[in-house]
């Protein structure tokens, strides 16, 4: 059986969403972050690059959402959520599997560039990343008043991979979605899917923590 290492507030709550969109067994394992807000020493210890999210499954650790994504749907749910070669969006499916890391990565540059004071350098700095995020996020608005997911008409691992995103980094700082009517309307369609309800109760950023790993 696959073990999802949660560690509180973090993109493996993607992974609970994908496995009860799927219906398969699973065990959730917690992990509290410490004062310092980091991951704990038991968490960090999983895997090399100490990243979230991990799962072992049988002998194997794995990292890294789209990977993990993958993995789970070809091995387990026959290709499921997925989007292979020889289909028409498999081009839409690839781009925004790996659009996560664009914006995730927008919003770690703007908060160290907000926590990091004013200059020369952090001003020019500043109006780079907030033009690239805006282009972003109006580029996601555009998509997805074309289709109702990212890849098409049905939802597939790229949209569990950007939903993240779009629901839990604006209660951290990261870019409010209110102005993007399309965004807007997209979170409301993923909100009312039973299995990501169930995921956020489960493992969500207001989720209780249960079976908390020690250390």
């Amino acid at each position: 059986m696959i073990t999802i290492h949660h560690l509180g507030v973090s993109q493996s709550d993607r992974v609970v969403w994908l496995m009860e969109e799927l219906g398969l067994p699973y065990e959730l394992k917690w992990y509290n972050r410490g004062e310092d807000n980091l991951a704990p020493p038991a968490y960090l210890a999983l895997h090399p690059a100490a990243t979230a999210p991990v799962i072992t499954d049988g002998d194997m650790v794995l990292t890294e959402s789209p990977v993990i994504l993958e993995h789970i749907c070809r091995r387990y749910a026959g290709g499921r959520l997925t989007v292979g070669p020889s289909q028409p969006n498999y081009t839409e499916y690839l781009y925004w599997m790996h659009f996560n890391n664009s914006l995730l990565g927008l919003f770690f540059a703007q908060s160290v560039l907000n926590a990091g004071g004013s200059g020369p350098v952090a001003d020019v700095y500043g109006r780079l990343v907030k033009r690239r995020r805006e282009n972003y996020y109006h580029y996601l608005d555009a998509r997805l008043g074309k289709a109702p997911y990212l890849a098409g008409p049905e939802l597939t691992c790229a949209d569990i991979m950007v939903a993240f995103n779009l629901t839990a980094l604006p209660l951290f700082g990261g870019r409010a979605i209110s102005d993007l009517p399309n965004v807007t309307g997209y979170v409301h369609r993923i909100e009312q899917r039973p299995a990501y309800a169930k995921a956020m109760r489960i493992a969500g950023p207001k989720a209780v923590p249960t079976n908390v790993a020690q250390g």
